[in-house]
């Protein structure tokens, strides 16, 4: 308990709201061409400097316990004890999720508040790579880091992106490994149904949804976004229209695929699924009723969607015949409330992207910060969770499954846009960590 005690004593003793009142105001301090505004930074570096003095030679530990006192509450440096006597060690990567994570359209204005990035920079300084793990296209996720972290950081060596949900992983700095297209390792058959969807998905679309929607401009994956502001009743309605129509093309494309292989699709015991036909034919609606079902099936959400656009078919999923089942089990269909519908490989996920990233920066014995907010991002906390290899942090809005999953390890929860907070949390641990 000598370390909480230690804790209590620097939270009861020292003006820590003031030290951090300053510290956050050197740290975000604006380049501004002043000199006033200098003078003015100057000041408060060296009442900070002062106020961390005094905290130096109170503790034996001085230098560290001054630096979580100017960057963390007091909440925050408990949380922190608490996560190092658990898990004894510091993090040493952070796998970042980035839109309504790092940033969020209701809380930030959409772009990540500068506290966040001076954290990330602190991080970055301290050797710690960052993977930012997203479902955009590279060139968006390349725009912002470059803008926000800054080229140096980006081209560092130490920072990656899985980008399209890990479809691709982009490492600055290492050679023939800095650009891997995974995509390109799936099955011929795979890379088919994805090429066909892709080039009738806008031109075979209805005309509403043609008006409504927009194609994001991905290497693999298939995203129809709204044409509307995201989370608007006009954005959530015509997603709810492009996720039925995204089913419907796959199933036909995969009909498609499979008929031009030769395969029958047959019930358990071999014998033909329905009325005596056995073989796909591309527009068959029973394949639509089918892949309609299995999505439902594997996703309350999605079926809520189908039942909402009286597309929800009689069938279980249990009634899929095997082998469409079987193409349909490596292809995910992924729906994203008023933001979203798409089509990606369950091959290539996340977490096989963080993996690869990894593999790539040198990782090789990871102990991660996982921060999201969907599905995709709850994917990669089990998988750090099932292996000791992390801890993992959500905003207040996550999707369901997410959240609970954060609140049952470590409840390491954030308000919307304060993705800083559990940053601040981290940097404490890693501080006393190190303190052996």
């Amino acid at each position: 308990m000598e370390r909480y005690d230690l804790v209590y004593r620097l939270y009861d003793e020292h003006d820590t709201a003031t030290l951090r009142e300053y510290q956050e105001f050197v740290d975000v301090f604006p380049a501004v061409d002043s000199r006033v505004a200098l003078e003015h930074w100057q000041e408060a570096t060296e009442e900070l400097e002062t106020r961390k003095d005094e905290i130096r030679s109170a503790f034996a530990a001085g230098e560290t316990f001054a630096e979580i006192a100017a960057r963390t509450t007091r909440d925050q440096a408990f949380t922190a004890l608490d996560l190092e006597a658990k898990y004894g060690r510091a993090v040493n990567v952070l796998v970042l999720d980035v839109d309504e994570t790092l940033r969020s359209a209701g809380g930030t204005d959409n772009e990540i508040p500068r506290e966040t990035l001076h954290f990330l920079t602190e991080f970055h300084e301290a050797g710690v790579p960052i993977v930012i793990c997203t479902g955009q296209t590279l060139e968006n996720v390349k725009g912002f880091a470059i803008q926000g972290l800054g080229s140096e950081i980006v081209h560092s060596g130490n920072l990656s992106i899985v980008y399209e949900a890990g479809t691709g992983v982009f490492t600055p700095g290492h050679g023939a490994e800095t650009k891997q297209l995974l995509y390109e390792d799936l099955d011929e058959s795979i890379r088919t149904v994805f090429d066909d969807v892709r080039s009738r998905v806008l031109p075979e679309a209805p005309e509403e949804l043609r008006r409504g929607c927009h194609l994001q401009g991905n290497e693999f994956n298939v995203t129809m976004k709204p044409n509307y502001e995201t989370g608007s009743a006009d954005a959530r309605e015509i997603i709810d229209e492009a996720l039925v129509y995204l089913i419907d093309l796959l199933a036909d494309a995969v009909g498609r695929v499979l008929e031009d292989a030769g395969e029958e699709v047959n019930g358990e015991n071999g014998e033909p699924a329905t009325g005596g036909e056995s073989e796909l034919t591309p527009g068959d609606e029973t394949i639509t009723d089918w892949t309609r079902a299995f999505y439902a099936g594997q996703d309350p959400e999605i079926r809520a969607v189908l039942e909402g656009e009286g597309a929800y078919p009689d069938l279980a999923i249990d009634d899929v015949p095997d082998r469409l089942a079987a193409t349909l089990e490596r292809i995910d269909v992924a729906y994203y409330e008023a933001d979203a519908a798409e089509i990606g490989s369950l091959e290539l996920n996340k977490v096989v992207g963080v993996q690869r990233a990894l593999d790539v920066l040198g990782v090789e014995n990871p102990f991660a910060l996982v921060m999201g907010d969907s599905k995709s991002d709850l994917r990669v906390m089990e998988w750090v969770a099932d292996t000791d290899a992390g801890i993992a942090a959500a905003p207040e809005h996550a999707s369901q499954e997410t959240l609970q999953h954060v609140l049952e390890t470590d409840e390491l929860v954030f308000d919307r846009g304060k993705s800083v907070d559990v940053l601040r949390t981290v940097y404490a641990l890693n501080r006393l960590a190190h303190l052996g």
